[in-house]
């Protein structure tokens, strides 16, 4: 029987490229960091959720729908805060690039998306206090 998530791959073509964005821009930390037989296996995570995000080397595009415009793809991560606006201060200062100039409110809390080196958008929310969605 299935007892957790291990890894979401995102696909990524520079792999320190990525980690830097990921833990210094966005403030994930490293968890994994090895040479495979298949290439490098690198992972980051949020600071204490077990979950981990492993940054695996790939084509660019790979992931992305075909035929689609930019921009027009789902996220590939959603991420929580618990003070979305507070944490947008702190990633627009390290440079982190959005889809727009601010979070906006929407129905179930607060959102905002992130996109990385290689074009895979972050979901950025807060949830509304009484949504519990």
């Amino acid at each position: 029987m299935l007892t957790d998530v291990m890894y979401v791959t995102i696909n990524v073509t520079d792999q320190d490229r990525s980690l830097r964005f990921y833990t210094e821009q966005l403030g994930l930390e490293k968890r994994v960091d090895h040479q495979g037989p298949e290439g490098r296996f690198l992972t980051v995570g949020v600071p204490g959720s077990a979950l981990e995000f492993l940054l695996w080397p790939h084509a660019a595009a790979a992931g992305q729908p075909a035929g689609g415009e930019p921009g027009s793809a789902l996220a590939s991560v959603f991420l929580e805060s618990d003070d979305l606006r507070k944490d947008f201060a702190v990633w627009r200062d390290r440079g982190v690039p959005f889809d727009r100039s601010e979070p906006e409110d929407y129905p179930f809390g607060v959102r905002i998306e992130a996109v990385d080196p290689d074009g895979n958008r972050i979901a950025l929310r807060q949830r509304g206090r009484a949504s519990g969605v």
